[in-house]
């Protein structure tokens, strides 16, 4: 089971995420939008819709940056593995407090509203409480830290996505066969996020990846008719 979910199950949620995305945009491009009920009520839209938004969006990038930066940059910086631990903890922390004040508002906005909740689909639901568990999962890995504080785990944690993006599933897997389970159950649940992602709403983030290029983009060139 361990190989499995920490070996394989990376690959099959990767696969399913890049090549779902695809065909979803190739077949389903008018479905392709993150549906704004703005519309229908505005009410706590944009504190929700903003605290949740920066986030992810930091979460997302101090993940990225935490797990796959070599060791030897942090130590050029001169911070140990305990520093490392300690600041993720208070990063991930704060940002994750402010994804679940802002997904418990968006959440609450659509019970709320009889128009908004005939509106949201199942899969809608499906996603946002997948968030709300994961976002739990993560949460409570900081009271786990916090009796461990040699910064050990976490860097059995990045052994392991290390060994994932270069394509050593079973290498990858031993690193963390002994790792706390909540640790474990969150992986699981944040691979499943990137599962369900073509499926969701979630597709839109595609897109504002691609607004940067659309900054970038030459002039369009309108000409009247002759």
């Amino acid at each position: 089971m361990n190989l499995f979910f920490f070996g394989v199950y990376p690959y099959i949620a990767g696969t399913v995420f890049l090549l779902g995305s695809l065909v979803r945009f190739d077949r389903e491009q008018y479905l392709w939008r993150s549906e704004s009920s703005q519309l229908l009520r505005t009410g706590t839209l944009r504190w929700g819709s903003n605290l949740f938004h920066v986030g992810i969006i930091g979460l997302f990038f101090g993940h990225l940056v935490g797990l796959l930066t070599p060791l030897a940059i942090f130590e050029a910086l001169g911070l140990t593995p305990q520093d490392k631990q300690l600041m993720a903890m208070g990063t991930g922390g704060t940002l994750g407090l402010l994804i679940l004040v802002g997904l418990l508002l968006l959440i609450a906005r659509r019970l709320g509203d009889a128009r908004l909740k005939a509106t949201t689909r199942p899969m809608d639901w499906v996603t946002l409480l997948w968030l709300l568990a994961t976002l739990l999962l993560g949460l409570s890995t900081i009271a786990v830290s916090a009796h461990h504080l040699d910064g050990a785990e976490m860097l059995l944690l990045m052994s392991w996505a290390k060994g994932v993006v270069t394509f050593q599933g079973g290498t990858a897997a031993s690193y963390i066969a002994n790792a706390s389970l909540v640790f474990k159950v969150h992986i699981v649940f944040g691979l499943t996020l990137f599962l369900l992602f073509p499926f969701t709403r979630l597709v839109h983030i595609w897109s504002g990846i691609a607004s940067v290029a659309y900054l970038a983009r030459p002039w369009q060139l309108v000409r009247t008719r002759r």
